[in-house]
């Protein structure tokens, strides 16, 4: 059984010998260089088609169905596995009995109530997005980070998975929408622990101001937006989170300034709900409003779920287990989730020589692709360089089911399929 595998089984590189290090090295040696050029992404692509799970071919999101190959195309650049394709029909947001889809609700009735029903509602919007609207259009450099294929999911040089729910904000403002809030999936490749996933659910609000809103109060329009924004904003967290403490903090987008960051005290530490800011002059005027200003905030809902209903894993969203969903009802925000079992944790390392084009999300894509929602966590947890200047490293997976007890032989064969992705 998994709990036969414990840290006494697995080879500890931090406590052996460079000797023993070296001999484990030989035997666990990665030749793939998890590269975030796109020329590696492609080579690693080729190499590892067989580890992919066969997915339906087709997906309908919003009455809009998206085919396969509209994702997973033969193109270089692509680096989308068939396990984030399997996730874009979900729509977790979309369940009303599901977290997500009560604190979307949540959040839509203070709208609601508030503003007279004047925000407009977008949450099926299709999730692939060109990389002009997903950068270009809310102002991200072109050497900014999150361009970069270890970042984004590409789906090929000029298409993207969206990586925010901003993507959209130029062209809803383009036809003619002046109060709006987006809800969906949006896609990131990133590192594998308990509040990070690749697939997770932000909202995007919008609110956008003409001179007659701010000329009456003897402010400018930035101010005045400014000013509009942090006191809708903390009416949504009292909302939300009852009568807390709160604060302001300022920060740095490239989409808005000035750029602000809510915290609440709740339950007795300082927790970030969301970022927002006064809109970019130059993101309002391509979109035809010249003589406007505006606000815009983003918040990401597994975060505030998680805090709300006492949720201890993300992984958690995307489970069927009764015994999860049974646990939430439509409209009633803040259930506390009562765990229904510990299953224990199984442990592996894995080292390898690692190159300059290394980078630690591919090696969290590997093993997403091959163990899933089983991997819990991806840690370094030893690197080490040689005479020759050589580094290796070291990670410790671990592997826990939510939902039963795992085998050792299941442990074991997702095991030698990773440690399998090596030349020869």
């Amino acid at each position: 059984m998994a709990t036969a595998l414990s840290f006494a089984q697995t080879t500890l590189f931090s406590k052996t010998s460079p000797s023993l290090r070296t001999a484990c090295l030989r035997s666990f040696t990665f030749c793939l260089p998890f590269s975030s050029s796109s020329t590696a992404l492609s080579s690693d692509k080729l190499h590892n088609k067989k580890w992919r799970q066969p997915v339906a071919s087709v997906l309908e999101l919003g009455g809009v169905k998206i085919a396969k190959d509209d994702v997973l195309r033969d193109d270089p650049t692509n680096n989308v596995p068939d396990t984030i394709f399997a996730k874009l029909g979900l729509q977790l947001h979309r369940r009303d009995q599901h977290p997500l889809g009560i604190l979307k609700n949540a959040i839509y009735e203070y709208f609601d109530t508030n503003y007279s029903n004047q925000f407009d509602k977008f949450d099926d919007l299709r999730p692939i997005v060109s990389v002009k609207e997903n950068f270009d259009d809310v102002l991200v450099p072109a050497d900014h980070v999150s361009r970069s294929y270890n970042d984004t999911y590409y789906i090929d040089s000029q298409t993207v998975l969206r990586c925010h729910t901003s993507a959209h904000q130029a062209e809803i403002l383009r036809r003619g929408h002046t109060h709006f809030l987006v809800t969906g999936d949006v896609y990131r490749r990133d590192s594998i622990d308990s509040t990070h996933y690749p697939v997770f659910h932000q909202m995007e609000g919008v609110r956008v101001f003409s001179p007659q809103d701010w000329e009456a109060s003897g402010t400018d329009g930035t101010s005045y937006a400014a000013g509009d924004l942090k006191k809708c904003l903390e009416g949504l967290a009292r909302h939300l989170f009852g009568s807390v403490e709160m604060r302001w903090v300022d920060t740095y987008f490239p989409f808005t300034n000035p750029s602000f960051e809510l915290e609440i005290f709740f339950q007795e530490k300082w927790l970030e709900v969301l970022g927002c800011g006064v809109t970019e002059q130059e993101i309002l005027r391509r979109s035809g409003k010249t003589d406007n200003v505006a606000w815009a905030f983003g918040l990401g809902l597994e975060r505030l779920a998680m805090v709300l209903f006492d949720i201890p894993d993300i992984r958690l969203f995307w489970s069927t287990d009764e015994r999860f969903t049974s646990q939430f009802s439509s409209g009633q925000l803040g259930i506390k989730f009562k765990p229904f079992s510990k299953y224990p944790p199984c442990y592996k390392d894995v080292s390898f020589w690692i190159n300059e084009s290394f980078t630690e999300n591919n090696l969290c894509e590997v093993v997403r692709e091959v163990a899933g929602d089983l991997a819990e966590e991806v840690q370094l947890i030893d690197n080490f360089t040689n005479k020759k200047g050589m580094t290796s490293h070291c990670y410790r997976i671990a592997y826990r089911s939510m939902e039963r007890s795992l085998t050792d032989d299941e442990i074991n064969k997702l095991q030698a399929s990773i440690t399998a992705r090596r030349c020869g």
